[in-house]
């Protein structure tokens, strides 16, 4: 892609404004969060220490806001409480330019090292620095500097006080990341009526897992109905595959196959059901009509064998969904609603299953070491997150000695508006330099013609400010450009309560902005860290990675254990994170202005789509695993040994820019074709080579 195209495509998506669901109730408490901050503090301590509580209460309302499964209130106070300690070490430096320049240089290095703990820990990094170039210049002393810096985090405080005392939908986001994995299930399900071998996207199965994680407070409160429904959708997933693929289940047309729709249907209708239920904490409502179909009994005289046993399965996981799905009380039993008719055949269903122990979140206290050896680990050669580090260090001591030299005055908004656009990747930098520009250009420009029409007093200016926020909060998901018109206005009406809002004209402050956003976007230009040149090592790590799992899923013939291997779990969980990551990085490169270096976008996506087939056909081994106790299957043993032997080769040789090999794994799968008679694991191998194969050819025309 040129630059040119890049340029217009990250300017498009900069300015885009989505459709997105409003939650107007929890903007409205961020919103009175910051009014209550903003009244007490003007009523007793003047406008200057309200405008610093005010960044507290408004960033702190802001990390509420971000996509993390960490307690809200636990968000706000580390919010409040990282942006005091940072704006008071600012003001003991801000008097000496070389002393401050140093604490906003490591300041801001430590931020983009924050982003190795996860885009929260990053944005939250990232806002305090630039808050802090403001809050710096409010204060007047030692004293004050405390002051101010305690009032800052006594508005992360309120925030966390206010999330506490008027929850919004409690368990909501947890809620809906369950629900949603239960909808991926039941549209794979029905996807696959029409397509026998249609892709499934696991993100959704991966943010519940990740959704799961509680720390040991939030484990005593979380609500019955969260504790097991993912782990039978992650069983589930297997078994709808082998049901619906012709190369091992029922054939392609027949009896057999509507039989299979006929199930596959209805299966989509009982996990919709579920993922409803579950995401508004109501009674599970199911279809008569879903499980009509579920409980016929001409099932087996109609299926095979092993599609019976797969439709079997289906149903017996179905029912645990079901009832793990039913909302209970602390004691287990299902609630009155349950009770009272609402799924009569929840009697002919499995029993109730026992609660798994519950995956563990460490808290703040025992996060701290892991986020600093996650940062730690990033400080070597060829890191993305260091270049990042680098790179917005550099701007903001750039941005900030040319905001001092340049006759604007208040020069911080430069350095502000690159620390805050500033991501460790292409795009995302480019697009939110793009709408920060043109949304402080629209916010600025309104407020300013505010405050020089109206001419607001103190409680006012304090009240717009607020009502900005509010717009802010509620707006914040829609986009960047639109977020950044709310953001511009209220930092002109906060500062304007102690009379320096309007001290810079429109003009200087767009200038500025539009310094602070092509420092941003040059210091990229200059110093990349292009994901284009590191696919192939993306895609080698998900072939080992898939290859390991097939080898786990492989080796438990040989040693059965039954279907829930802790081994085989492990595996496919990290198969999962290494294809997500391979399509993350995969859009990331979609968009930069450089060559493919060796590997195309038609060949990247042929290598991916070889590398699903390989992980599908794996899936519809695990899918019939042998229970414990059953007859182990010596050849096996030697095909899984095969199987990552023959992956963690092709992994160096697709690292390597060579033609991945297969001859070996293909003399393997031949003589496993003579020493096994099941059709279903004699299919499944040659599969799996079909696959390697298919990768290797799409690859060769790269």
């Amino acid at each position: 892609m040129s630059w040119l195209r890049a340029l217009k495509e990250t300017a498009r998506s900069g300015l885009t404004v989505e459709r997105r669901r409003l939650a107007p109730v929890v903007a409205a408490r961020g919103a009175l969060g910051l009014a209550l901050v903003i009244g007490f503090s003007l009523a007793l301590f003047g406008p200057a220490v309200a405008a610093s509580s005010a960044f507290g209460a408004f960033q702190a309302a802001i990390a509420t806001f971000q996509r993390s499964w960490r307690p809200r209130p636990t968000l706000a106070l580390a919010s409040g409480g990282s942006l005091a300690v940072s704006t008071f070490l600012g003001y003991l430096t801000a008097a000496h330019t070389v002393l401050f320049l140093a604490l906003l240089v490591l300041w801001t290095f430590l931020s983009g090292l924050a982003w190795a703990a996860g885009p929260t820990a990053g944005i939250i990094a990232s806002s305090n620095v630039a808050i802090m170039l403001v809050t710096v210049t409010l204060p007047t002393s030692v004293a004050t500097a405390a002051g101010h810096a305690a009032m800052i985090f006594a508005g992360g405080v309120v925030q966390a006080a206010l999330v506490v005392l008027l929850p919004v939908r409690p368990w909501g986001a947890q809620r809906d990341a369950l629900a949603d994995a239960l909808a991926a299930e039941a549209d794979y399900a029905r996807r696959l009526r029409h397509d026998p071998v249609a892709p499934f996207d696991p993100v959704p199965l991966m943010t519940a897992r990740s959704a799961a994680a509680v720390t040991p407070r939030q484990a005593r409160r979380r609500p019955a109905e969260l504790h097991g429904p993912r782990r039978f959708a992650e069983r589930i997933r297997p078994v709808l595959a082998s049901l619906a693929d012709p190369a091992v289940g029922a054939p392609a047309e027949g009896p057999q196959r509507d039989r299979v729709r006929e199930l596959l249907a209805a299966a989509g209708e009982i996990l919709d059901a579920a993922a409803r239920a579950i995401r508004h904490g109501e009674p599970v409502r199911l279809p008569p009509a879903a499980v009509a179909a579920l409980r016929t009994p001409d099932t087996g005289s109609i299926l095979s064998e092993r599609a019976h046993r797969a439709a079997l399965r289906l149903s017996a996981l179905l029912g645990d969904i079901v009832e793990t799905a039913e909302p209970r009380t602390e004691t287990g039993s299902r609630t009155e609603a349950g009770e009272s008719g609402a799924r009569p055949e929840a009697a002919a269903l499995p029993a109730l299953p026992k609660p798994p122990t519950p995956r563990t979140r460490p808290t703040l206290v025992r996060l701290a070491p892991l986020v600093l050896a996650k940062m730690r680990a990033e400080v070597r050669p060829g890191s993305a997150i260091l270049r990042h580090a680098i790179r917005v260090s550099a701007v903001a001591a750039a941005g900030y000695l040319l905001g001092l030299v340049l006759p604007f005055g208040h020069g911080y908004w430069a350095p502000m508006a690159s620390v805050m656009v500033m991501r460790p990747d292409f795009s995302q930098t480019y697009s939110r330099s793009v709408a920060r520009f043109g949304g402080t250009l629209v916010g600025v420009a309104l407020a300013s013609a505010v405050v020089q029409t109206a001419h607001p007093g103190t409680y006012l200016s304090a009240a717009l400010a607020v009502l900005c926020a509010f717009g802010m909060y509620l707006l914040m998901k829609t986009g960047y450009a639109v977020s950044q018109v709310c953001v511009a206005a209220y930092v002109v009406f906060l500062l304007g309560m102690e009379g320096s809002g309007v001290s810079q004209t429109v003009r200087d402050r767009v200038l500025l902005t539009l310094l602070g956003g092509l420092l941003a976007m040059l210091s990229y230009a200059v110093y990349p860290a292009w994901e284009t040149p590191r696919l192939r090592g993306g895609l080698a790590d998900w072939l080992a990675a898939s290859g390991r799992y097939a080898a786990a899923v492989a080796a438990r013939y040989a040693a059965p254990e039954g279907p829930g291997s802790p081994d085989v779990r492990e595996a496919l969980l990290s198969a999962r994170a290494a294809r997500v990551a391979w399509h993350d990085a995969l859009g990331r490169a979609t968009h930069e202005p450089v060559r493919h270096r060796g590997l195309s976008h038609a060949a990247a996506e042929g290598a991916g789509h070889a590398l699903a087939e390989f992980g599908r056909a794996a899936m519809l081994l695990e899918a019939h695993l042998p229970e414990r106790g059953a007859p182990p299957l010596p050849a096996a043993a030697g095909l899984a040994e095969a199987l990552r032997e023959a992956t963690e080769r092709g992994a160096k040789a697709v690292r390597e820019r060579r033609e991945p090999s297969w001859d070996d794994l293909r003399e393997t799968v031949a003589a496993w074709d003579t020493e096994v008679t099941d059709p279903l694991l004699r299919k499944a191998g040659r599969l799996l080579v079909d696959a390697l194969d298919d990768l290797s050819a799409a690859l060769a025309d790269a």
